[in-house]
């Protein structure tokens, strides 16, 4: 059966206790699905044929304080560099306090709060050459950026204050981004997101439905993309976004920051490939990837069913109204299908 022709599914992800509309009707060919606008780098031109990006070796000091860079004796010759956001959207001050009075409350589960807004903004540049995307490092250069995560997470389990560190990529205008410059972002907050709260509890109700971690068994027939000795890549079965893809540890690990260094740049070898595939398929969409891990401070009886992934959203497609009122998603292509066209993605040679 083509998949236009398909009957509209309603599924639950059983991870984020989610659920989405598929409905191939709503769409053309799935091959045919492109992104309408790149996410190109600008040309980055300056009068002095120097660059004038902040973020471009040489141009350092234009950039907020750095926390760290790898390796750390570098000097001009630096990798990847952690820097604090020059606009954070969270005061690094703790002592920081709500100008609203009113909803000041000891107990935050009741009713209207309002917190001070205390928490850390932090920026990692990817490469030091403004032209130089993800996808174009090697692999064992994108672990030095995923190690560069996992460096600063386990810097940030030590602030008592903090509760949960989320790790995303914007990339593209449309994604978010408001540099050119490969980078990614960490916020770590106080508070554990609702959306991570109703992830752990999704995960606890089906380990006690079945004994078993639902992403240590999940659901890849016909789901599957890549895999590689640590990772898998798939189609999520109830996919929010079309060709939303999820990286999943094949071993179980509660917590991103476990990361080891041989398992980083077997990471970063189908990070890339899927990347790369995703650009190729669909004409370099604008995109957004996001590590979900466990809150920082989990309790020993929560570690058999939670587990971390990373969550790859092109950006191909707009919310509506209904998304936003139901937090049901519709999605014009199914996974199977768009599993299939990735794992077919034949990738230029490299010379």
């Amino acid at each position: 059966m083509s998949p236009a022709n398909r009957n509209p599914e309603i599924r639950k992800d059983a991870v984020n206790n989610r659920t989405v509309i598929l409905s191939p009707a709503r769409s053309r060919r799935p091959s045919d699905f492109k992104s309408k606008s790149q996410a190109k780098p600008d040309s980055n031109p300056s009068s002095d044929g120097q660059p004038q990006c902040p973020f471009c070796a040489g141009n350092e000091h234009q950039c907020a304080p750095e926390i760290f860079r790898s390796p750390e004796d570098s000097t001009s010759d630096w990798k990847v560099r952690v820097i604090e956001n020059l606009y954070p959207a969270l005061s690094r001050d703790l002592k920081v306090k709500s100008d609203d009075n009113e909803y000041c409350q000891a107990d935050v589960t009741a009713g209207d709060v309002s917190l001070g807004g205390f928490g850390f903004h932090d920026v990692i540049i990817e490469s030091p050459v403004h032209s130089v995307h993800l996808p174009d490092l090697s692999a064992s250069r994108i672990a030095d950026v995923l190690l560069a995560y996992k460096k600063r997470i386990e810097q940030l389990c030590a602030v008592d204050s903090i509760s949960y560190v989320q790790v995303f990529k914007n990339h593209g205008a449309s994604a978010g981004a408001s540099m050119s410059h490969s980078h990614s972002q960490i916020i770590a907050l106080p508070v554990i997101p609702s959306t991570a709260s109703t992830r752990l509890n999704s995960m606890k109700e089906c380990h006690n439905q079945t004994g078993k971690c639902v992403l240590c068994n999940i659901h890849t027939n016909k789901l599957l993309i890549d895999e590689s000795t640590h990772f898998i890549s798939i189609s999520p079965f109830a996919s929010a976004f079309p060709f939303e893809t999820w990286i999943v540890p094949r071993y179980h690990s509660s917590h991103y920051h476990e990361l080891d260094e041989d398992k980083a740049i077997d990471l970063g070898g189908l990070l890339k490939l899927t990347l790369q595939k995703l650009s190729v398929q669909l004409n370099d969409p604008p995109y957004n990837y996001m590590i979900h891990t466990s809150p920082l401070r989990i309790t020993s009886s929560q570690l058999p069913y939670t587990h971390w992934y990373i969550q790859i959203v092109p950006q191909l497609s707009t919310i509506g109204g209904f998304e936003m009122g139901t937090g049901c998603y519709i999605n014009p292509i199914f996974p199977e299908d768009a599993a299939k066209i990735l794992r077919e993605v034949e990738m230029p040679k490299s010379d």
